[in-house]
């Protein structure tokens, strides 16, 4: 016989323990399966700006996560050829600083969280079938890969509310027809990053960015007194790495002076982890009996650093959206779709601006005399951390005063190529148009009530 829960959940990282934390406390039988067993790593740039780790308080994790050692990144770093700006957070929910945790300690602490809570959090079970009837998901079927040896003993359960949280290749998506994204576009920049053994004190409270012709380089510490070095290059580049992954690795470094000035005297102690596709997009992400949360149904290029704190704010808000409603499956539908609603609209201008800031063409010499403007004067850097922490709408730093102006300083200053300048810019100013449009399509045709639209969220 079926096994019954309120809810179960296809995944138990950040979106899916933030969901079952919250049912749980709200006194619902949750039941969350995830083929990894914890502690394990996923690919991830895992930074946490100010916003997103106050959500990790407010899902009750954040305790549990400050004692894996991450230190507080009270500081932010902005820099790149002729230009040094750095700045602190405006506080949200009197949190004034980030996080950088590596992904196998961190996601560990989320699924013991929701297991305190009450939540069941089976590890090493993966999610194979949904159960339907009449048109509606009532439950999962589920392999234990722990009896791999007789081909995985499998069992089913059943639950008024199937939700996955099984990332970007969510195995529900695809079974409930939703794995075709609504609007999706290609990244601009591939991911490269790796630990490094750092002596750099007067740094491991800075979280640093530099920005160098078309090259971007990041340097965030993190647990275990490691810090973890992210290059994200044109995609284009992505041939150069294959040859020679450590040497094209370290070469990129060299591209970026104020990194390799920044890493002097450390060491790589990590092998590399790479991504070289990841598209953005959002999918129906409700359905009758079901809903998508974290990458599941929604993914954000990397370059913001926005997954996690989505992940973690949207699971917690569905839970906290469908724990009364459960058991009347018409109620339910109504609060999955608006959770969704809510979702898209408080994500679709980050979106946006997430995709402009990954483009790695010859927009990115604009983007540098943009984040030169940006961070001038004592408040500038906070100014653009704000956008980062979700206070601050991501339009404002978009403005077209502020990017013709860009523009035009770097095509004064040669920094690139002036025709792919010019081509870039032709095409940001055509997606800039685009996005409105872009954003009402998102939102049509749904008519349940949506929240937080207007402002950033």
């Amino acid at each position: 016989m079926a096994e019954q829960a309120d809810v179960v959940i296809a995944g138990a990282r950040c979106a899916g323990s933030a969901a079952a934390a919250t049912l749980a406390r709200a006194g619902r039988r949750v039941i969350a399966v995830d083929p990894v067993r914890f502690p394990a790593t996923t690919v991830s740039t895992h930074l946490l700006f100010a916003g997103g780790v106050a959500e990790l308080a407010r899902v009750g994790a954040l305790e549990r996560v400050e004692k894996i050692g991450a230190p507080r990144l009270s500081r932010a770093f902005i820099g790149g050829p002729g230009h040094a700006a750095d700045g602190s957070y405006t506080p949200v929910n009197g949190i004034d600083y980030g996080l950088c945790v590596r992904r196998a300690p961190l996601d560990q602490a989320l699924a013991e969280t929701a297991s305190e809570a009450g939540a069941e959090i089976r590890q090493g079970h993966r999610v194979t079938g949904l159960l339907w009837q009449d048109g509606r998901a009532v439950g999962v079927r589920v392999q234990d890969q722990s009896a791999r040896g007789q081909g995985g003993k499998e069992y089913e359960i059943r639950a008024d509310l199937v939700v996955g949280a099984d990332g970007r290749r969510s195995t529900v998506a695809r079974l409930a027809g939703a794995e075709r994204p609504r609007i999706a576009h290609a990244n601009g920049r591939a991911c490269y990053y790796a630990y490094y053994e750092d002596p750099h004190r007067d740094w491991r409270s800075t979280a640093a960015m530099w920005l160098t012709g078309r090259e971007l380089g990041n340097a965030f510490p993190c647990d275990d007194g490691l810090t973890l070095v992210l290059l994200m290059p044109p995609v284009e580049r992505v041939a150069d790495f294959r040859g020679n992954l450590e040497a094209e690795f370290d070469r990129t470094v060299g591209l970026v002076p104020g990194l390799a000035e920044r890493l002097a005297g450390c060491a790589r102690s990590t092998r590399i982890v790479s991504s070289a596709e990841h598209p953005s997009y959002f999918r129906r992400s409700a359905g009758p009996g079901w809903v998508l949360i974290g990458d599941a149904g929604h993914f954000k290029d990397p370059v913001t650093a926005q997954g996690i704190r989505d992940a973690v704010r949207f699971g917690r808000l569905l839970g906290e959206s469908v724990a009364d409603v459960l058991g009347d499956p018409a109620a339910l539908d109504r609060a999955t779709l608006a959770w969704e609603r809510t979702r898209d609209a408080q994500c679709v201008h980050t979106y946006h601006w997430t995709n402009l800031l990954g483009r790695g063409d010859g927009l990115a010499h604009v983007q540098f005399e943009l984040l030169k403007a940006l961070t001038e004067g004592p408040d500038g850097v906070r100014n653009v951390l704000d956008v980062y922490s979700r206070i601050r709408d991501p339009r404002e730093t978009l403005a077209l005063p502020g990017l013709i102006k860009a523009t035009t300083r770097a095509l004064r200053l040669g920094a690139g190529s002036r025709p792919a300048i010019v081509r870039a810019v032709g095409t940001t100013l055509r997606e800039l148009a685009g996005h409105r449009a872009e954003a009402r399509r998102l939102l049509a045709d749904r008519t349940a009530p949506v929240t937080g639209s207007t402002g950033p969220g």
